[in-house]
């Protein structure tokens, strides 16, 4: 997997956002795709020694497109410069919650886990009243030393914990959130050797992983909206 070659790529791109240049360049964006696509393979099988549920993923099946959707959006850029790409039992669904990358040069690169999309009313309750019921095994997790030497929780929140819950619960805190998740960012120069990044983030991953465990407890039996 050459690093090297997906970082020019994403960087070519950044700097030539334009439909013209991506359709004049289909050749390199084949070429830096596989090379991501060969990474996440690689994680498949890293994560898999101690995540087994994963290990049945497909890398095409688990990664996103560049293109934006800029309807909504004052940058009319079409093209987002990254790949990014989730690894979960189901996919690259939001839920359940897996293990995130994305790469995207300038120093923007990041590992990630949990809840990000907290659109979802029905999740966010779910995880609501599993930490309400379990707050205990939650605290445990995020103080766990090895966890705390890389993450910080992060998440949209509320200014107040919901009606419903007790306000004194010792982690009325973690109630006032929408969404729950983690990110670890890389710079650029984390990325350059393929196989010193590979070992880096399956670290990071196992260390993750009760993080994800917990949330997806919270989560069991949650169904994805109907498009």
């Amino acid at each position: 997997m050459d690093m090297q070659l997906i970082l020019k790529y994403l960087t070519d791109l950044k700097e030539n956002n334009n439909r013209e240049w991506y359709h004049a360049h289909k050749a390199e964006n084949r070429a830096a795709n596989a090379e991501f696509e060969a990474l996440i393979q690689e994680l498949i099988y890293s994560i898999g020694k101690f995540d087994g549920r994963i290990l049945h993923n497909e890398p095409g099946n688990l990664t996103f497109k560049l293109v934006r959707d800029t309807r909504f959006s004052h940058d009319k850029s079409p093209y987002n410069p990254a790949f990014r790409a989730h690894i979960s039992s189901e996919g690259k669904l939001p839920v359940p919650v897996g293990y995130y990358l994305m790469i995207k040069p300038g120093n923007q690169s990041f590992l990630g886990g949990g809840l990000f999309a907290d659109m979802f009313k029905d999740a966010t309750a779910m995880v609501r009243s599993y930490i309400a019921q379990n707050g205990e095994e939650w605290q445990e997790i995020l103080q766990d030393p090895s966890f705390r030497k890389y993450f910080t929780l992060r998440g949209t929140a509320l200014k107040n914990v919901p009606a419903g819950y007790d306000r004194e619960h010792p982690q009325a805190e973690y109630l006032k959130y929408k969404s729950w998740y983690l990110e670890y960012p890389l710079g650029d120069d984390a990325l350059k050797d393929g196989e010193t990044f590979l070992r880096e983030a399956t670290e990071l991953f196992r260390i993750m992983k009760p993080f994800n465990d917990y949330l997806n407890r919270a989560l069991a039996g949650f169904q994805m909206p109907a498009r």
